[in-house]
C-alpha cells in the first residue's frame, strides 16, 4: 500500500446524526416502481392524467399515430417547405435506392420500391420531423452478405429475393416487438465505439466491393473480407475496362467534390443532394449516345415499370431457411434501428424537440413489416438523406410523403430512362455515400478518453474488414459486454483520507492533500454489491486490511477501525449482506471495529431485515457521514500517534 500522510483527529463537541430507515414500501409497490423505471422511464401515461375521456381518446390516437398531432395544425407555408425538402431528398433517394439494392444483391427496382411504401408508413407512425427513410448502405451490405453465404443471388435469384423479403419481415417484427415491449435498452449494447469501428470497417468493405463496377470486372469474389477482395481485384487485371475506369474516376471525383462543397457550406446542400441524380442522368445520356454497352461499360438494363407488386406470398415462415432469415432479420433489424433512432435524435436535438425511442421502434418495425409484403427490403432513417432533408428546411414528415409520391411517378412513367444507366456510376454513388461513415475525429476522441473503448472500436473495425461484417460486429459486442462484466465483477474500491481543516474525505490517490486517519482504514466501494463481485470485494478488503496492518507495524501504529463508505452503493443483494456479516465477524475476532457509513434506501432496508443479531445495526456501527464516524470513534481508539510525514 502506498505510504500516505497520517493525521490525528482531535475530538471536540459534535453532533452525530441518526441514520434514518427508509419509508416502508410493500413488495408490490417496489416491484411496480422497478418495472416502471425499467420499461417506462419516460412515463408515457403522464399526459393522460386529469384529462376527459374524449381528450384521452384523442391523445391516445395521437400517441400511436403522430400524424394526427401535426396534421390538424398543418399550414400551406409548411407545405411549401416540405415540398422543397421532399423533392430534394427524392433526387438523392432514387439513385441511392437503385445503388443500395445492387449492394444487397437485389434487383435495382427493389431499391425504388423500398423508397415508396415504407416512407408513407413512417409518415403516419413516425415521430421525427427530419428523418428521411429508405434503404441504407450498412443494412443492405449485411443483408446481402448474410444471405449470399447460403443462397446464390445469381443462380437462384427468386429464392434469394424471397429470403430478403422474409428477413425484412422478421427485422420489422423484432423492431416493433422491442417498441411494444419497451425493450429498447437492448440496442444500447451497440456502444458508440462499437458503431464507429463497425461503420468504418463496413464503409471500407462496401467501397472495395464497388471496385467490381468501377474497374469493369466480371468475375469478382463473393467474399467480403479485405484480403480476398484485393486478391480478386489484382488477379483479374485482364478484365479491367479503361472506358469504365475513366468514367468511374470522373464521376467519383465529381461526387466527392460536390460532397465536400455541401459539407463546407451547408447552404449549398442542394449541390451535394442533386449530384447523384445529375450523375445518373449525364452518364445515362453518354452511354446511350456512344452505345457504351458495346464498349465494355456494364449497364443496369431494362427495369420493370409500375408500382410495388405484393410479396406477402413470397415470405418464408417455415422450412430449412427459417433460421437464416430470422438471424439475418435480427442483425439487420438491430443495425437499422440503431442508425434510424440515432439519426432521428440527432436532428431532433438541433430543432429542440423530442423523439420517442419506443414509438420510433414501433414505426420503423411496422414500416419494414408492411414493406416486406410490398416488395421492399430493410429500410430505416438514412443520415445522408436526413441531413439533406434537414438542411432543405423540412417542417414535418410530409417531406417523406412528397418523396414517396416522386418515387411513385418515377416507377410509373420514368423507368425506361434508367435502362442505360451504367453500373459504374452506381458504384461511385455508393462510395461517396459510405465514405462519410468513416469518422476519424470521433475515433481519435475515443482514444483520448478511453483506451478500452478504443480497443472495442479496433476489434469491430478489423473484425469487419478481415473476417466478415457480422462476425466483426459480434466480436465488438462481445468485448463491450465483457467490459461491462468486468466493471460489475471488479468494482473499484478506494482508500479515503481527510482533507485537513475540513470534514471531507476523498480518495488518497486522487487528492494528494488527503491524509489517512491514524487507526482508521476508511474504504469506499464505488459500485452495487452483488453475488458477482462479493468474492472479489472480500479479498480486496482483506488485502487493504493486511497492507494497513503491515504498514502500521512498521510505524508502531495499529489498525483499530475499518470504515466502509456505502454512499456510492446503489444496490445490494443477499450475497452482499452476507459479505458484511462475514467481515463483521472476522474483524470482531481480531478486536477491530467495523463501521458502515450512509447506506442508502434499498441497502439500508436489506441490512435491517437481515440483521437478526443486531450486530450491523447497533449504535456505534451506522453513521451518516465518514466525518461523524471518525469523530465519534476517535475518543475510544487508543493508539500511538505516528510522526507526521
Amino acid at each position: 500500500m502506498e505510504e500516505n500522510r497520517v493525521i490525528d483527529i482531535t475530538t471536540g463537541s459534535f453532533e452525530v446524526h441518526k441514520v434514518v430507515s427508509p419509508p416502508h414500501r410493500s413488495t408490490l409497490l417496489k416491484l411496480k416502481n422497478r418495472l416502471k423505471e425499467t420499461f417506462f422511464p419516460d412515463d408515457p401515461l403522464r399526459q393522460f392524467k386529469g384529462q376527459t375521456v374524449k381528450q384521452k381518446l384523442i391523445l391516445g390516437a395521437q400517441y400511436f399515430f403522430p400524424i394526427l398531432e401535426w396534421c390538424p395544425n398543418y399550414r400551406f407555408n409548411m407545405f411549401k417547405s416540405d415540398i422543397v425538402s421532399g423533392l430534394t431528398i427524392a433526387s438523392l433517394a432514387i439513385p441511392q435506392g437503385i445503388s443500395y439494392a445492387k449492394l444487397a444483391n437485389l434487383p435495382p427496382i427493389v431499391g425504388l420500391y423500398s423508397s415508396f411504401v415504407p416512407p408513407l408508413v413512417y409518415a403516419v407512425l413516425g415521430s421525427s420531423r427530419d428523418l428521411a427513410v429508405g434503404p441504407v448502405s450498412i443494412a443492405s451490405l449485411v443483408l446481402g452478405s448474410m444471405l449470399r453465404e447460403v443462397v446464390s443471388p445469381t443462380k437462384d435469384p427468386i429464392l434469394f429475393l424471397q429470403l430478403a423479403f422474409s428477413s425484412t419481415f422478421f427485422a420489422g417484427l423484432f423492431q416493433a416487438s422491442l417498441g411494444f415491449l419497451r425493450l429498447g435498452f437492448i440496442i444500447d449494447f451497440l456502444s458508440k465505439a462499437t458503431l464507429i469501428g463497425f461503420m468504418a470497417g463496413a464503409a471500407i468493405i462496401v467501397s472495395l466491393q464497388q471496385l467490381k463496377g468501377l474497374l469493369g470486372i466480371t468475375n469478382f469474389t463473393k467474399q467480403m473480407a479485405i484480403i480476398p477482395v484485393l486478391s480478386s481485384v489484382f488477379h483479374t487485371i485482364n478484365e479491367w475496362s479503361w472506358q469504365t475506369i475513366l468514367m468511374g474516376f470522373c464521376f467519383l471525383v465529381f461526387l466527392l467534390l460536390t460532397r465536400h462543397i455541401g459539407m463546407r457550406k451547408p447552404k449549398l446542400f442542394w449541390v451535394s443532394a442533386g449530384a447523384p441524380l445529375l450523375s445518373v442522368i449525364i452518364s445515362t445520356l453518354i452511354v446511350f449516345a456512344i452505345k457504351g454497352q458495346n464498349h465494355g461499360i456494364s449497364i443496369i438494363g431494362k427495369l420493370h415499370q409500375g408500382l410495388n407488386p405484393p410479396s406477402w406470398n413470397m415470405l418464408h415462415f417455415s422450412g430449412s431457411y427459417l433460421g437464416l432469415v430470422i438471424k439475418t432479420g435480427i442483425v439487420t433489424g438491430i443495425l437499422s434501428l440503431t442508425e434510424g433512432i440515432a439519426v432521428g435524435r440527432t436532428f431532433a436535438a438541433l430543432k429542440n424537440y423530442q423523439v420517442d425511442g419506443n414509438k420510433e421502434m414501433i414505426a420503423i418495425g411496422l414500416m419494414n413489416m408492411v414493406g416486406s409484403t410490398t416488395s421492399s427490403y430493410v429500410t430505416t432513417g438514412s443520415f445522408s438523406r436526413s441531413a439533406v432533408n434537414h438542411n432543405a428546411g423540412s417542417k414535418t414528415a410530409m417531406s417523406n410523403i412528397v418523396m414517396a409520391v416522386t418515387v411513385m411517378v418515377t416507377l410509373l412513367f420514368l423507368m425506361p430512362l434508367f435502362q442505360y444507366t451504367p453500373n459504374v456510376v452506381l458504384g461511385a454513388i455508393i462510395v461517396t455515400a459510405v465514405i462519410g461513415l468513416i469518422d476519424i475525429p470521433a475515433a481519435f476522441q475515443i482514444w483520448k478518453i478511453d483506451k478500452f473503448d478504443f480497443l472495442v472500436l479496433l476489434c469491430a473495425f478489423f473484425g469487419v474488414i478481415f473476417i466478415s461484417v457480422q462476425d466483426g460486429l459480434a466480436i465488438a459486442i462481445g468485448i463491450s459486454i465483457l467490459k461491462v462484466l468486468m466493471q460489475i465483477t471488479r468494482p473499484k474500491t478506494v482508500m479515503l483520507g481527510n482533507i485537513p481543516g475540513t470534514g471531507i474525505y476523498r480518495n488518497v490517490d486522487h487528492y494528494k492533500e488527503a491524509m489517512s486517519v491514524a487507526g482508521f482504514l476508511i474504504l469506499s466501494i464505488e459500485a452495487p454489491i452483488n453475488f458477482a463481485n462479493v468474492t472479489y470485494l472480500k479479498e480486496r478488503i482483506s488485502r487493504w486490511i493486511q497492507d494497513y496492518e503491515e504498514e502500521g507495524a512498521k510505524k508502531n501504529s495499529g489498525l483499530r477501525v475499518v470504515v466502509l463508505d456505502l454512499s456510492p452503493v446503489s444496490a445490494i443483494d443477499t450475497s452482499g449482506i452476507s459479505l458484511f456479516k462475514d467481515l463483521s465477524m472476522t474483524l470482531e475476532k481480531k478486536g477491530l471495529e467495523f463501521v458502515l457509513v450512509n447506506p442508502i434506501g434499498e441497502v439500508m432496508e436489506k441490512l435491517q431485515r437481515a440483521d437478526e443479531t443486531k450486530n450491523l445495526m447497533r449504535p456505534g456501527v451506522l453513521f451518516l457521514t465518514v466525518d461523524e464516524a471518525v469523530a465519534s470513534l476517535s475518543s475510544t481508539v487508543k493508539y500511538q500517534l505516528p510522526e507526521h510525514v
